[in-house]
């Protein structure tokens, strides 16, 4: 396979690129290198700050000094890089879309953005799958292993004005899951702090500790089953895994959440039943339009897995 190497860079931020985040202003400026690749150099220093380290989430200031080192990048891909099945479902899960925005229905499985050994995510089909938008950021994240509302920016415009939503607590998102157990009537909130912690083998979780940062989520039934609930959910703020975490500390983790669940339960369920994805769904979105200023209400249909397996339980 061929390569050729990328110079060595060095950008001044100006007002135009103010408050990216630094990997994804760099995947802006070089789209055929991989996002994993990025976060590496970003990760082992190789890329500076005002002739400082920085971490991915970095965002830009103006005055900033960016030295981006020579990058080694392969001068061809290969169809397995980009699988056309990925592709075409996401196409297909496309709900809303305007010059503004693109909304789609993610499917369970797939992650917003590569990284983490992952070559492609949402946003980089995406990108791949419309080359005449010149800008095409993600607004928010959900986890991979959740379905759902996920937006889209299409404009810079677009991706400040609903940051600002969503930091104002403007934007409303809504929730299904299926939890084990009976759900009890009087836990309708759960604020309790979430701090992010590395464990010995590198791997993060999130955990309940009074050093973390504020969160709440909200909960209420919607369908009690013999041994399990279905729960309609709003999180009132955005932490990683925020849902999952709270759910696990009422005693009623997520059906198969092969990070925050019970194992030994999933694995009864699952001999009978033919589902291994976890039961986490971002059912709706109520945000106000960007350049109209309209209230806009976005819903997700639940995807045939999920669906079937409710049905399978009435």
């Amino acid at each position: 396979m061929k390569h050729k190497i990328l110079p060595i860079s060095i950008i001044y931020i100006n007002k135009d690129m103010l408050n990216q985040r630094i990997d994804n202003f760099i995947h802006s400026k070089f789209k055929n290198v991989p996002k994993s690749m990025i976060y590496r150099i970003i990760r082992t220093g190789k890329i500076r700050v005002n002739k400082k380290r920085i971490r991915p989430h970095y965002k830009l200031k103006i005055g900033d000094m960016l030295k981006i080192p020579p990058i080694k990048i392969s001068c061809n891909v290969k169809n397995n890089f980009f699988p056309l099945n990925h592709a075409k479902n996401l196409l297909n899960s496309i709900l809303y879309e305007d010059n503004h925005l693109l909304i789609i229905n993610k499917p369970s499985g797939i992650a917003v953005h590569g990284g983490s050994g992952l070559s492609f995510g949402v946003i980089e089909y995406f990108r791949k799958l419309r080359p005449l938008d010149k800008f095409l950021e993600l607004v928010h994240r959900i986890d991979r292993e959740t379905s759902g509302v996920l937006i889209l920016a299409k404009k810079r415009t677009s991706l400040a004005s609903l940051h600002e939503q969503l930091r104002e607590k403007k934007i409303k998102k809504e929730y299904i899951a299926l939890v084990h157990g009976l759900w009890p009537i009087h836990i309708k909130k759960i604020s309790e702090p979430l701090l992010k912690v590395r464990l010995k083998n590198q791997k993060k979780i999130v955990l309940i500790d009074q050093k973390g940062k504020p969160s709440e989520t909200r909960f209420q039934i919607k369908k009690k089953f013999s041994s399990s609930t279905l729960l309609s959910i709003i999180p009132k703020t955005g932490r990683t895994h925020q849902i999952r975490v709270h759910a696990l500390y009422a005693g009623h983790p997520i059906l198969f959440d092969k990070r925050y669940g019970k194992s030994d339960l999933d694995t009864n369920i699952k001999n009978k039943k033919n589902i291994n994805r976890l039961l986490l769904h971002s059912s709706g979105v109520h945000f106000i339009h960007p350049k109209n200023g309209d209230k806009i209400y976005i819903q997700a249909p639940l995807d045939i897995d999920f669906k079937n397996y409710l049905n399978n339980m009435i």
